[in-house]
């Protein structure tokens, strides 16, 4: 049985980058730019899991506005 669900919503690149930039300062970009250096982040755990829950928070909210 094939069931239809509904299209998932892309998030905008410019929140993805706000809460990207917020939560880990030494990220400009979320482009890759092929350098070790600049696409490979040293980044804590609190730190990922509170970029987790500003993205939770987002999608609640932007799925709640429909």
């Amino acid at each position: 049985m094939t069931t239809k669900t509904a299209a998932a919503k892309v998030p905008s690149e410019a929140l993805l980058l706000e809460i990207a930039t917020k939560h880990f300062h030494s990220i400009e970009t979320l482009e890759t730019r092929n350098s070790d250096r600049l696409d490979f982040h040293d980044v804590a755990v609190w730190a990922i899991r509170a970029a987790l829950e500003a993205t939770y928070a987002a999608g609640l909210a932007a799925a709640t506005k429909r």
